[in-house]
């Protein structure tokens, strides 16, 4: 199989959907692997190191997608990547549907089949093309947010760590699935003082011993919520259901009722966020201001560190990768339940349960129907 690999055109999107160790693994079963000139400078990675391992490298991005089959990213199309979109080609990258109606119905007209990292999903539930971006991204919150604290910055002035004799700053983790664990594991080595709400009081029990009762661990509903909140620094929201739009969470009076200069860090931005106020923002420009608090919603956080990302992103990816290359999407699906969880559109449909509760209106068909 044809598999292509563009340049990714997000804002400070330095992440790239395949390693040399990956070409030369596709290349060693029979498949043909395009990389679009400069694709892996930002992790580091040049063209010369591609074609070592076998890839072929064409100059631009309308001639890589053209060569493709298969389509490797690592962000959904943007700009305009959705005129390279056409009937006959499969596209495999983090989608993010649910919070994304425009692409969502790009994809439909365009006949495209779409199958979204995040969604591919275990027995167990354990999503194993999200996890490590979550692991990144659940790192990268505390040490956004602390820099978003400091006074030039918009923040209240705030040392994370603290100093001897000065009270510790307090963050709160709404979440303890991977993302949240990461955030946890980061704002308390940092020397936070760390409180996480979640629903899973298995989650919350394991917090517990883990860290020996030094973080806080509190069941999740609304009036916890309320509550933390309002006493926090730092809120990292850090919730997920799994291919679906994420629930808003702290509401835009809960926001009113911070410490001015307060942080809030929406990791959950890319399915919706879970603050009432969240919008995406870019690397570029990732603050801004409701009420007296400052929110960063940057939809690629993991983005911002490349050299970590791209080698985590794709030790996870590939094997995925090998099976729709070497037996086709369809095919693949059918002997991989996880992979079939991952369709998210076919043939003009949407196939993904949490895509379709989002966009009822949008045509829809069922999974067996798209492997038939």
């Amino acid at each position: 199989m044809r598999v292509a690999v563009p340049t990714e055109v997000m804002n400070h999107e330095y992440r790239v959907a395949i390693t040399p160790a990956g070409v030369h693994e596709l290349v060693a079963r029979g498949h043909e692997i395009i990389v679009q000139a400069g694709a892996g400078l930002g992790s580091a990675i040049t063209d010369e190191e591609y074609r070592a391992a076998g890839a072929r490298i064409e100059p631009t991005a309308e001639a890589t997608w053209a060569s493709g089959e298969l389509v490797l990213k690592v962000k959904e199309p943007v700009g305009d990547e959705s005129n390279f979109l056409h009937d006959g080609l499969v596209l495999f990258t983090y989608l993010h549907l649910a919070a994304d109606r425009p692409l969502t119905e790009q994809l439909l007209a365009s006949g495209t089949t779409a199958l979204g990292y995040e969604t591919v999903q275990l027995s167990s539930g354990m999503l194993p093309l999200l996890l490590p971006m979550s692991e990144v991204a659940g790192c990268l919150a505390p040490q956004l947010g602390a820099y978003s604290l400091m006074k030039p910055h918009g923040g209240r002035g705030l040392l994370l760590g603290g100093v001897a004799g000065v009270k510790n700053p307090r963050v709160v983790v709404l979440g303890a699935g991977v993302a949240g664990q990461n955030a946890i594991n980061v704002a308390l080595g940092m020397g936070a003082d760390v409180t996480v709400l979640d629903n899973d009081l298995e989650k919350l029990r394991l917090i517990f011993w883990r860290y020996e009762n030094r973080v806080q661990g509190i069941a999740s509903n609304t009036l916890t919520i309320r509550e933390e909140v309002a006493g926090a620094d730092m809120v990292i929201g850090a919730v997920l259901v799994p291919g679906s739009r994420t629930p808003k969470l702290v509401t835009n009076e809960m926001v009113a009722q911070m410490k001015p200069g307060s942080v809030l860090v929406d990791i959950a931005i890319d399915q919706g966020g879970c603050f009432e106020d969240s919008h995406p923002t870019t690397h570029d420009n990732p603050t801004f201001t409701v009420h007296n608090s400052l929110f960063y919603c940057v939809t690629n956080m993991p983005g911002a560190v490349p050299n970590t990302s791209t080698w985590a992103l794709t030790n996870a990816t590939l094997p995925y990768v090998a099976r729709v290359a070497g037996e086709g999407w369809r095919q693949a699906c059918r002997n991989h339940a996880p992979l079939a969880v991952g369709l998210n559109i076919w043939n003009g449909h949407i196939i993904h349960q949490g895509v379709s509760q989002a966009f009822p209106d949008l045509p829809t068909a069922g999974l067996d129907q798209a492997l038939a």
